[in-house]
């Protein structure tokens, strides 16, 4: 097991394999969930057509593969053509985007008063030019080409000289920074003013990682795509901590290589893109308040088959060494306890949220408190991009971020919601502070 130092995780397997009985393994496919954990549904309604779209194709090739996607184009008020193009790509999730999907994520009405994000944008004449890819979990260097590709074709289609906005919701704003620092670097000209990000995760998301080993788990025993997400290009680079398997024990921080190659990769590009006024906003809370998710609790208990197949899990214990997570069983197959050592307690820290506990336990029937159902997907100190190190984390996840003087983050500016809302939803908070800046 594990003494103090980076963090990381170990299973132990507390099970010896023994012959599997007739029909058993068929039985326990059967109980475990089927298709892939973690996406999300798109927002069901009535969406705006846009006034034209755009095929797109990377400016760069990434690994030898040249990413695509597409753009939908709403002109704001008054305009017939592309006069203040602002481009907000989309975020993470698997295979295409939906591009209706998210104009009805980003235009629900929010209260108090009902109002629209991008009606209002369109009514002060931004003209919205919604990003997608064909591919979203793939390498966020290749899908920051499709980027770079629409930023071009802004440039080249737009009426007289108005600078451009790019922003993009939560990995589509790390795809926009890559695109536009790679673009600086290469000097290519974006003509790109202002940079925003919506509940980006800078310095990394989080899924726990106990649920991360339940897909994979899951995908090895009865394999319908469970941990096809979890396993993808994106989520390695964006999650702070990784796990490759159910079974992987050592460290988590830097277990995929690809978080390691995507981090130097930035560097090599200026870590963010300098000509910009770069701005932010987090879904989290900024004045050190987290959520009611105490760490190191039991989060649901399941079984099926009268105990043979079974999963125990709990939240995620601040720091300390071979700390309970929880642990899996399927008879006689395999049966494992996982213990983490220095893994900050994120459950319940400030931040955007993800119902993780919550949509992993509906897909497997077992009962859940609704204090567990989501935890801290973004956190605050990593939307807001404060100055540390992405991968030791040394930063204060409860950090009282409104005591900070201004040059402690990245940004040039950023704004928190008043409370831990769902990552990347609009509200009042967030909405009112970004058209006021784009007001400016």
């Amino acid at each position: 097991m594990a003494t103090q130092g980076a963090a990381r995780i170990d299973v132990e397997r507390v099970l010896r394999e023994e012959p599997v009985p007739a029909g058993r393994a068929d039985q326990v496919a059967e109980a475990l969930p089927k298709g892939m954990l973690f996406a999300t549904p798109g927002t069901a309604g009535q969406a705006r057509v846009p006034d034209t779209e755009w095929a797109l194709t990377s400016a760069w090739s990434h690994r030898g593969r040249t990413a695509t996607g597409s753009a939908a184009v709403h002109y704001g008020a008054g305009h017939d053509r592309l006069v203040r193009p602002m481009i907000i790509a989309d975020g993470f999730d698997h295979g295409p985007s939906d591009l209706a999907a998210l104009w009805n994520r980003l235009d629900a009405p929010y209260p108090p008063e009902r109002n629209r994000l991008l009606g209002q944008l369109l009514a002060q004449g931004i003209d919205v030019v919604l990003l997608g890819f064909d591919v979203r979990h793939t390498h966020i260097q290749a899908n920051a080409g499709v980027a770079a590709a629409c930023v071009r074709r802004a440039v080249t289609e737009r009426a007289g000289d108005a600078p451009l906005i790019a922003a993009g919701v939560g990995v589509g704003g790390l795809i926009t920074r890559y695109a536009l620092a790679e673009m600086e670097t290469r000097g290519e000209d974006h003509q790109t003013a202002t940079y925003l990000s919506y509940d980006s995760p800078h310095n990394g998301a989080w899924i726990p990682l106990i649920l991360q080993q339940l897909a994979y788990f899951s995908q090895r025993l009865a394999p319908a795509g469970q941990a096809g997400l979890i396993s993808s290009p994106a989520a390695q680079q964006t999650l702070w901590a990784w796990v490759e398997s159910d079974r992987y024990s050592g460290p988590v921080a830097t277990a995929s290589p690809l978080r390691v190659e995507f981090l130097e990769d930035l560097r090599r590009a200026g870590w963010f893109p300098t000509r910009p006024r770069k701005l932010g906003v987090a879904n989290g809370a900024a004045d050190g308040t987290g959520r009611n998710v105490p760490p190191d609790k039991h989060a649901f208990e399941w079984s099926a088959l009268e105990g043979v197949v079974a999963a125990t899990v709990r939240t995620q214990p601040e720091r300390g060494v071979n700390s309970l997570v929880g642990g899996m069983r399927a008879a006689p197959m395999w049966e494992s306890r996982s213990y983490t050592s220095d893994v900050p307690a994120f459950d319940g820290a400030p931040g955007g949220t993800l119902p993780s506990y919550g949509m992993v336990a509906d897909r497997l029937g077992a009962p859940i408190e609704n204090r567990y159902r989501s935890a801290c997907f973004v956190p605050s100190v990593s939307a807001v991009a404060l100055r540390y190190d992405p991968v030791e984390w040394p930063v204060d996840l409860y950090t009282d971020i409104t005591a900070l003087s201004p040059e402690q983050s990245q940004l040039d500016d950023y704004h928190c919601d008043s409370d831990n809302s769902e990552h990347g939803k609009v509200t009042a908070t967030l909405a009112e502070w970004i058209l006021g800046q784009l007001a400016k």
